[in-house]
């Protein structure tokens, strides 16, 4: 299959021109029923020599290309109806093949940027009449995600650029509410659309609908951003539950961090015995931790009443030792990075850990199921 992507430098053409290299190329082997030959890529460097070529060759083109934010009102019509019409005309005299537009809500309001989008639809309309090939419209709400530019059509990009770069934020009403849509899942329903898997409109029309819009307001936005940016300062992960809009809003938020916040310096606390340091928190899942203990070192010596870890031991070789508070039998684990293992310390359990080497630091992943308070630590000192 050859597919056409118009638009292939915008934000929405280029997250999609990605995900069908990744396919065509064997990186992604999640759509085994998508064969891809070519990629042809349109944007505004291409001539009309080069377009009409991939007309004749494409079996399927998704249509991004268009204008938002022109110099003149009459470019709207130019860039989103006119443009539309020559690319159709160039696949009527080439493989009629099927067209997926990217429209907009703005269709249905009485503005020049909504009229002009209206327009492109019928004359796809028309085009898939005429040349008895599907065609697929989207009207897409408010996209997010990686590579949307900022300070130019969406207050998402603009505010998450502006918070990742220490800039203000303007918001008249924190009340507006915002109909967003994610980037993967709009790009999840285009590959769904190759597949012949689209979700259409009720009346099983040429209108679709892409699954998983989310509404928000301005106010919500801004204080989950406000959020995200305390996390390099207190490494302290807001509660982000999988495929949320908080998950899509926090991948959004980084992808525009500076390379200096790429980098987070944490604070080790060490001593003689090596080091301690604190990698992330999480409001209600716990914590990470790495433990350096120096060779022949012995680290630990305390139990707890109701919390639990999870030992891993990633470099070194070292020995678990656990005894139940009251009983004088001692568990023993020899454990080391070779053979990598998780040990559970018990709650009521006094534990410890030694490094068996003399020449050797034991590296230890912790994992604990809450963040330590230093005013409940819950730790109490005692030998195993």
């Amino acid at each position: 299959m050859n597919i056409l992507v118009t638009g292939a430098e915008g934000f929405i053409g280029k997250n999609l021109a990605a995900a069908l290299k990744n396919i065509r190329d064997g990186k992604d082997r999640t759509h085994p029923n998508i064969k891809i030959d070519e990629i042809y890529e349109y944007d505004l460097g291409t001539g009309d020599d080069e377009l009409r070529d991939f007309c004749s060759k494409a079996d399927f083109v998704f249509h991004f290309a268009g204008v938002n934010r022109p110099q003149k009102a009459e470019e709207y019509m130019a860039g989103n109806r006119d443009f539309t019409e020559k690319l159709l005309s160039m696949l009527k005299n080439g493989s009629c093949c099927p067209v997926v537009l990217s429209s907009s809500t703005q269709a249905e309001l009485d503005n020049d940027y909504g009229k002009s989008k209206l327009a492109a639809e019928k004359s796809v309309l028309k085009y898939g009449q005429e040349a008895e090939t599907p065609v697929l419209i989207y009207r897409f709400p408010n996209v997010f995600g990686k590579w949307c530019r900022p300070n130019y059509n969406s207050a998402v990009a603009t505010f998450c650029y502006n918070m990742a770069n220490n800039l203000p934020i303007k918001v008249n009403n924190k009340k507006t509410m915002l109909t967003l849509l994610y980037i993967d899942d709009l790009v999840s329903e285009m590959l769904a659309a190759l597949e012949g898997l689209e979700h259409r409109e009720h009346d099983g029309g040429a209108f679709c609908t892409v699954p998983g819009a989310q509404r928000a307001t301005l106010g919500e936005i801004t204080g989950l951003l406000e959020r995200f940016a305390m996390v390099q300062s207190t490494i302290l992960m807001p509660e982000i539950c999988e495929g949320s809009f908080e998950s899509k809003l926090f991948a959004t938020y980084i992808s525009y961090l500076p390379e200096e916040k790429m980098l987070r310096v944490l604070k080790m606390n060490t001593d003689d015995r090596g080091s301690f340091t604190e990698i992330m928190k999480s409001e209600n899942c716990g914590q990470f931790s790495v433990n350096v203990s120096k060779p022949g070192i012995t680290k630990g010596r305390h139990w707890h009443n109701t919390k639990w870890e999870i030992f891993i031991v990633v470099s070194g070789k070292g020995l678990i030792c656990e005894r139940k508070i009251g009983t004088d039998e001692v568990l023993e684990f020899e454990v080391d990075g070779e053979h990598q293992q998780a040990v559970l310390m018990l709650p009521g359990y006094t534990h410890e850990i030694i490094n068996l080497s003399t020449s050797q630091n034991l590296v230890t992943i912790i994992w604990a199921n809450e963040k330590f308070d230093p005013q409940k630590p819950d730790t109490y000192f005692e030998e195993v």
